[in-house]
């Protein structure tokens, strides 16, 4: 069983940054591939960025790529989430995700943990 605590969000005026954090339970977190996605009121959830469990692989969706930078530190149990240049369409609910041994996929569905999520809210 892995927990997952998600902390960073917040208020930020467009074209600001936030660091957003997700800590794990647990003694195996370098065997965790982790995901970040986000849901905004009234839409689907969607894939944000992801972390291999190994080789160190990142992906990242189209709207963030440049702009946005996955990263984990496994002596930490902690994986993060770097968001620059935040635009008001960037305002949703922030969850961190683990899947054991995965490659970091954009699928919601095949992570086995997450967290409670962290509001981030961008301001025009």
């Amino acid at each position: 069983q892995v927990q997952l605590v998600e902390s960073g969000g917040g208020l930020v005026q467009a074209g600001g940054s936030l660091r957003l954090s997700c800590i794990a339970s647990g003694r195996t977190f370098s065997g965790y591939a982790m995901g970040w996605f986000r849901q905004a009121p009234g839409k689907e959830r969607e894939f944000v960025a992801a972390l291999s469990w190994s080789a160190g692989r990142t992906y990242y969706a189209d709207s963030v790529k440049g702009r946005f930078t996955i990263s984990r530190d496994n002596a930490e149990n902690t994986v993060y989430l770097q968001m620059n240049s935040l635009k008001p369409e960037d305002t949703a609910v922030y969850y961190c995700a683990a899947e054991w041994r995965g490659w970091g996929s954009n699928q919601g569905d095949v992570y086995d943990y997450w967290g409670q999520g962290t509001q981030v809210t961008v301001s025009s």
